[in-house]
């Protein structure tokens, strides 16, 4: 059995410690065998002979570096090379020996024990140890090991012992009162001095809390604790007044915060003391009556009426004279003033609500002997609405009519605003003016809600005939005096579509009737250019034609262009021809008055459309053009001859004949017939050659 060994360590002998032996059966003595060691520190703490198995310690060994090492033991034939038996492990353990002494851990400890402790593991020797008489203290400690046998060995420490604090100790007055002063103008929560409780107790334990408990003052006056020096503070609660009180006796009392109940039998930890307030007095400014003043005017009383009244007096003994001002930066204007022996406000400017509803004011009240004392309180003057604003219309309104418009459609609501603000609230009433009570196209409702509408009273507006109505309305107010307004609603007649939405209102929509389709149109402007290219070629006949007249013969029916022979003089030829009648010819033939002319009413006046605007002239040519244009007998110049009246500035020029040129040979005008049936009737008559001469 040699699984386990043991070895002394520190081993001082003179030769190497043996260790023991391994031995195994196979072994005859013959030396054969050969004993191989592995593992810790083999081969050199370790060494073994290899032919006795014997295993001795080569070093002194230390158990407290390492107590166990573990090894490997080998028998191999020496002629084989081969193990005899398989690989055993053992392990050598070290016997410790008293070899080191005791050692704390540190070289100085430092504990606590609170004071008026009992036994502990480190316990006081004394009773009642009291922190306040000694609060350090250092203790040597030995430590041996053996028992303390002969032969062991020892290690010392050094023990550091603080006596912690308790809250064994109550706070205590140095003194029993204290005196303060304070004057009667000191705001609330001004310092008036401090007292301090004295508490042996350290930390927490020296905390103190200050109360009045009791005294005259206790409303007056309040505590508060400084907590970075332990002082209570005597502030002031309220006004003082020194013709009301001048001496106030306090009983203040100190307590701990934090008392410790096992000391609570020591007695009660607090203490009390009294502190004597004095009030000094002081000249103090006069006081008003209430902190501000609130008064009601209405906005049409008179100049120089009084309006209201403030009230101060001076607080002291010596009640001296006040008089009274108003502060001019609060009232820039000058609208209000004030009589400096009574207080009396009144007014020097009349008032207005609409444009200030509110003044505020200061008015100040200073003593008379002695000018440095005052005071000021502020005076809001709220201004009564009376209805002095007549209601008028709340916005402007763009309003228009469709011509295909029916009898009772509904095409503006209108709305009103007031500047005055009646306490029941705005009521307003519309109608419209006596001279247009019954309106043959427009009527109004009143919603009863402060809103009108604006109906229709018939069907069908022409935009030719009247392109503007003026709808003159009068709105009423509800309040005392009523208030009335008279405003005008301007009305344009306008193109719709079959929803009833604009189109157009502009003049240039009316240049062609409404309703026209895109054919329609077309075909207009096919008519106008055959009328611009007739135009260019009567030009260039004029010029190429010799200056002789065309028809000789007096029994042609155009000899009244033959027997013309000039031109005429255009408009100042006034004796052939009215203008008066193109420009407006039913009013010649019916003798009515105008309808291109708005008549003059009170009302807003518009300006009459220039006579290229006229609706009755641009009417007149388009039936006159109709009427033609469906006569098949009608000759080529009927609207010529019609009209009679080129007007200025064309860019065509002259379209007569007469001064066209003439020339020696024929002009040969066969194209004409060329052009269509529409200049059938120029192809005969100039188109044959025989023409002039038949």
């Amino acid at each position: 059995m040699w699984n386990q060994f043991f070895l002394l360590e520190e081993y001082t002998g003179p030769d190497t410690q043996y260790v023991g032996k391994l031995h195994t059966d196979q072994d005859k003595g013959d030396g054969n065998l050969k004993y191989i060691l592995t593992g810790d520190g083999a081969g050199s703490l370790f060494i073994i002979d290899e032919n006795t198995g014997d295993i001795h310690a080569a070093k002194k060994l230390d158990r407290e570096e390492k107590s166990l090492y573990v090894l490997r033991a080998k028998a191999i034939d020496r002629k084989t090379g081969r193990q005899v038996e398989p690989e055993s492990e053992f392990i050598i353990k070290i016997h410790d020996i008293n070899d080191n002494e005791p050692k704390f851990t540190k070289d100085m400890y430092t504990a606590s024990i609170p004071e008026m402790s009992g036994v502990g593991i480190i316990k006081t020797a004394l009773p009642d140890m009291s922190r306040e008489n000694r609060e350090q203290y250092q203790v040597v400690i030995q430590a041996k090991d053996m028992g303390g046998q002969m032969g062991g060995l020892s290690g010392t420490t050094t023990v550091n012992i603080t006596l912690t604090d308790v809250n064994d100790n109550p706070p205590r007055f140095p003194q029993s009162s204290y005196q303060f002063s304070s004057p009667e103008s000191a705001p609330p929560g001004t310092p008036l001095g401090r007292i301090k409780a004295n508490d042996p107790d350290v930390g927490e334990n020296a905390e103190i809390e200050y109360s009045i408990s009791n005294g005259d003052g206790s409303d007056m006056f309040d505590i508060i604790t400084d907590k970075d020096t332990q002082e209570g503070i005597i502030t002031v609660k309220k006004h003082l007044d020194f013709e009301n009180k001048v001496l106030y006796t306090l009983k203040v009392e100190a307590s701990n915060t934090h008392p410790d109940p096992r000391f609570l039998q020591l007695g009660p930890f607090k203490d009390t003391a009294f502190v004597k307030i004095s009030v000094e007095d002081i000249d103090e400014p006069p006081v008003f009556s209430r902190p501000w003043y609130l008064i009601e005017v209405d906005e049409d009383a008179k100049e120089g009426s009084i309006i209201g009244q403030v009230l101060a007096q001076d607080p002291d003994v010596a009640k001296n004279a006040i008089k009274y001002s108003v502060d001019r930066h609060t009232d820039l204007d000058r609208i209000f003033n004030i009589y400096s022996g009574n207080g009396s406000l009144f007014l020097s400017k009349p008032l207005d609500r609409e444009e200030t509803p509110w003044h505020n004011i200061t008015v100040i009240a200073t003593e008379i002997n002695n000018p440095k004392q005052s005071s000021q309180i502020p005076v809001f003057i709220r201004i009564l609405d009376i209805n002095d604003h007549a209601p008028e219309f709340a916005n402007y309104y763009e309003t228009f009519v469709c011509e295909n418009a029916k009898a009772g459609q509904l095409i503006q609501t209108v709305s009103a605003v007031d500047r005055d603000q009646p306490p029941r609230g705005h009521k307003f009433f519309f109608e419209l003016v006596p001279e247009f009570a019954v309106h043959p196209n427009f009527s109004v409702v009143d919603n009863k809600d402060n809103t009108a509408g604006i109906m229709t009273r018939r069907n069908g507006y022409s935009r030719s005939k009247t392109s503007t109505y003026l709808l003159p309305i009068i709105i009423f107010d509800n309040d005392y005096p009523i208030q009335s307004s008279t405003g005008t609603l301007t009305i344009r007649v306008c193109a719709c579509d079959s929803r009833g939405n604009m189109q157009s209102c502009s003049a240039e929509a009316l240049l062609l009737p409404a309703g026209l389709s895109t054919g329609a149109l077309v075909a207009i402007l096919l008519c106008i250019i055959i009328l611009l290219i007739l135009v260019v070629l009567f030009t260039a006949l004029k010029r190429q034609r010799k200056k002789e007249p065309l028809i000789i013969s007096k029994d042609d029916v155009r000899d009244n262009i033959v027997t013309y022979n000039d031109e005429g003089g255009g408009e100042e030829d006034t004796q052939a021809f009215d203008i008066g009648t193109l420009r407006n010819p039913e009013a010649r033939e019916e003798s009515k008055m105008r309808r291109d002319v708005i008549p003059e009413t009170i009302f807003q006046i518009r300006r009459t459309a220039p006579l290229w605007e006229n609706i009755d002239v641009q009417d007149f040519i388009h039936r006159r053009l109709k009427e033609n244009d469906s006569d098949p007998a009608a000759p080529p110049y009927d609207s010529l001859a019609t009209y009679a009246y080129e007007g200025n500035d064309s860019i065509a020029n002259s379209l007569s004949s007469l001064e066209s040129l003439t020339t020696e040979g024929n002009q040969d005008y066969d194209y004409l017939s060329d052009w269509g049936p529409r200049f059938k009737k120029l192809a005969d008559m100039y188109g044959g050659e025989d023409s002039d001469r038949d």
